[in-house]
């Protein structure tokens, strides 16, 4: 163990490093930028094979750590405010998905504008997403936080968020090392559903997320990033959040403070320590740097004290949504359950059209999945998507537009392999191709399906953008044009699928199948079409 003089930053990085993560994905944007060129720089690292990637944005940085923590690794995405809504679609599904390996976002906010387009603040984005956050108040805080995230992420099964400011990121103090953990070994998800958000899955994970509310509250309550202070002045009871402690104490030179203080640098809100200031104090001053976050919780727009019910307090289910049923219970009327269907109807799972060309592709995909163990297919969102349920159980993961390749490409980082990545072409080109430029630049060992049927089938059969111009467009990013190989999913092409198939997937480096054959129901619907203009014509 050792002091060093570090950037709030560097903190979190050489924390980071001493935690045992096996990567760390970013997009520069100051504050945050020097996290991970720390890392980048970092000799000892670079000795622990830590994967430390600049990526296209910060939606697939944030997908990339994902698929690392898929894997069972520990690993950490960074990027300034702004960024995390390039990532927030990843960003709010991750808290319903859970985690794997510990895996922390950290987002450095910039209030005044230094190098910034807005002021907006991060723990809106973690409320939202009903994450624990930290908010470190100094660089020591800062590193230790750290280390207790990447725990509290592991003991819940949840992403965490670390909110810091500019000010800290980029101000310097001394920082005490603690002694330096091993990386996670390779170890897949219990269940390999677990990151497949088809509804009916999705439903049940964001219900366990929300039971997990008062668990995080718990932890709030006995942090020790959280504290009460007493003072002999109970005129005033002061809120001081993240950096702000250090601004309260820095208007007392001896650092003693004559109000009773909560500091807070964990959230949910520590209650039990805010009703105690309320109950002693005859006024209260909240100090948080950026949005009046805790202010706004604690006021409420009515500041009323008479009882307010509804989803919070459980008068209203806290899940799903409003329909005649449950208001009448929020009212106390009672009524027959309208919404409740009959017993005789039979829940029937989607399934994918007679003749979907997914079909062939799937089977030949099955058949060259038997000679290696389970977990190893990343998917995308679309028609595709339904090969998690029987008969086929290909796929492991859908988490959002794009993230099939970057979760792929941190899953292979972190030592999955084979690590198969699979989208849809309409996909690939909506949000696919900066995670396969990502891939390319670093050389990954994944294989990616881009299967092409020619439209966007499951919202209807629009257009596709990627028609006519997938090879073109991934030799423009650079994929090897040997590796770019396609197949055509019929049935009397299954054992040629098969044969390109695990070349493909058995070649150490990025290579790209595609499947192509037109959907199955535009294909219809233009006979139909044509059926018709014939009969006119006659």
């Amino acid at each position: 163990m050792q002091k060093l003089l570090l950037l709030g930053d560097e903190a979190i990085a050489q924390a980071a490093i001493d935690a045992g993560i096996s990567g760390i994905y970013a997009y520069p944007g100051t504050p945050s930028t020097e996290i991970t060129e720390y890392v980048r720089s970092s000799a000892e690292a670079r000795a622990k094979n830590i994967v430390a990637s600049w990526c296209a944005n910060e939606k697939t940085a944030a997908e990339a750590a994902l698929g690392m923590s898929y894997a069972g690794r520990r690993t950490m995405t960074c990027m300034k405010h702004v960024g995390l809504n390039v990532a927030a679609d990843l960003f709010m599904n991750a808290s319903i998905t859970g985690a794997n390996g510990g895996i922390l976002f950290v987002v450095a906010d910039d209030p005044s504008m230094h190098s910034s387009q807005n002021e907006q603040d991060s723990r809106v984005y973690g409320n939202f997403a009903m994450i624990p956050i930290l908010e470190p108040s100094n660089q020591q805080e800062a590193y230790d936080a750290v280390h207790y995230g990447f725990d509290l992420s592991e003991k819940f099964q949840i992403p965490v968020m670390i909110r810091i400011t500019t000010r800290l990121a980029h101000s310097r103090a001394g920082v005490l090392q603690k002694t330096s953990r091993a990386a996670n070994p390779l170890k897949l998800p219990e269940n390999l559903r677990q990151f497949v958000l088809l509804p009916s899955i999705a439903r049940k994970q964001y219900k366990m997320l929300v039971e997990n509310q008062p668990k995080f509250q718990q932890e709030s309550e006995l942090s020790p990033f959280n504290t009460y202070t007493t003072g002999p002045d109970k005129s005033l009871g002061v809120i001081a959040c993240g950096i702000a402690y250090n601004y309260l104490l820095e208007n007392y030179p001896d650092r003693n403070v004559p109000y009773p203080v909560v500091k807070i640098a964990q959230y949910p809100l520590p209650a039990n320590h805010i009703r105690r200031l309320y109950e002693e104090c005859d006024s209260l001053l909240v100090l948080e740097d950026g949005y009046p976050v805790v202010e706004e919780k604690l006021k409420g727009f009515l500041n009323l004290t008479k009882p307010i019910k509804g989803r919070l307090d459980g008068t209203i289910d806290r899940t799903g949504e409003l329909n005649p049923n449950n208001v009448a219970k929020g009212l106390g009327i009672a009524q027959p359950d309208l919404m409740q269907a009959p017993g005789m109807l039979v829940g029937r799972p989607p399934s994918m059209c007679k003749g979907c060309s997914h079909i062939d592709s799937y089977n030949a995909l099955n058949e060259v999945l038997k000679e290696y163990s389970s977990g190893r297919v990343f998917s995308d969102i679309g028609c595709y998507t339904l090969a998690a349920l029987p008969p086929f159980e290909t796929i492991n993961t859908c988490v959002d537009m794009g993230a099939s390749i970057t979760m792929a490409k941190g899953a292979a980082d972190a030592g999955l392999v084979p690590a198969i990545a699979v989208i849809g072409d309409s996909t690939f080109t909506h949000s696919g191709m900066t995670g396969l430029l990502d891939a390319i630049n670093d050389k990954s060992n994944i294989t990616v399906i881009i299967l092409d049927n020619a439209t966007t089938g499951m919202t209807g059969g629009q257009p596709s953008s990627a028609f006519g111009r997938i090879e073109d467009i991934c030799k423009g990013l650079g994929v090897e044009e040997e590796h770019i190989r396609i197949l055509k999913p019929l049935h009397n092409q299954h054992d040629l699928n098969i044969q390109i198939l695990k070349e493909e997937i058995q070649y150490n480096g990025v290579s790209v199948v595609i499947p192509r054959r037109e959907c199955i129901q535009t294909v219809n619907k233009r006979m139909r079409t044509k059926f018709k203009e014939k009969l006119g014509a006659e």
